[in-house]
């Protein structure tokens, strides 16, 4: 199945943020507000409109689930991504990204091994998946790995083809 078909809502609520990915690679991130990986927002925006016309996008998928880092409603956390890091990219309903209520798009991404071989659980906030036109997951990355590194750069010009 292919990643763009698991159904998850919108941030805000209405239809999903998969609906405008098919048919476009998608770095797909679990993010928070109030972590010190928070920044990555940055670089996350800049490849949004360095590469969306290419057919890219990033999509933000709140979650909770580490030290309480993304604690805001859904009102809260489109405010301050919009007004401290100017996101237009498309974020997602907050989810548990592991643990018996993880999301099934979480449990689909789960598998797939980093560089050094890393599979399941997600580690951290800012864990990075590159998914390709079919929704096919190809690439993912650790949090700490920057979005604009240059392999997470070469995954993606890689699957934009």
């Amino acid at each position: 199945m292919s990643i763009y078909e698991t159904p998850i809502s919108r941030l805000s609520g209405s239809g999903s943020p998969f609906a405008d990915a098919q048919g476009k690679v998608t770095l797909v991130v679990n993010v928070a507000s109030k972590c010190g990986l928070t920044p990555q927002y940055t670089a996350l925006q800049a490849l949004q409109t360095d590469l969306s016309a290419k057919g890219f996008t990033v999509i933000g998928v709140p979650c909770n689930q580490f030290m309480g880092q993304e604690p805001g409603t859904a009102a809260e956390i489109e405010e301050f991504c919009s007004t401290t890091y100017g996101i237009d990219f498309p974020m997602s309903e907050k989810v548990d990204v592991n643990g018996e209520a993880r999301h099934p798009l979480y449990s689909a991404l789960v598998d797939t091994q980093d560089a050094e071989g890393y599979a399941g659980d997600i580690r951290w906030n800012f864990e990075k998946f590159v998914v390709d036109r079919s929704g096919k997951v190809v690439a993912r990355f650790h949090p700490k790995t920057e979005p604009n590194a240059p392999e997470v750069i070469a995954a993606i010009t890689a699957a934009l083809g």
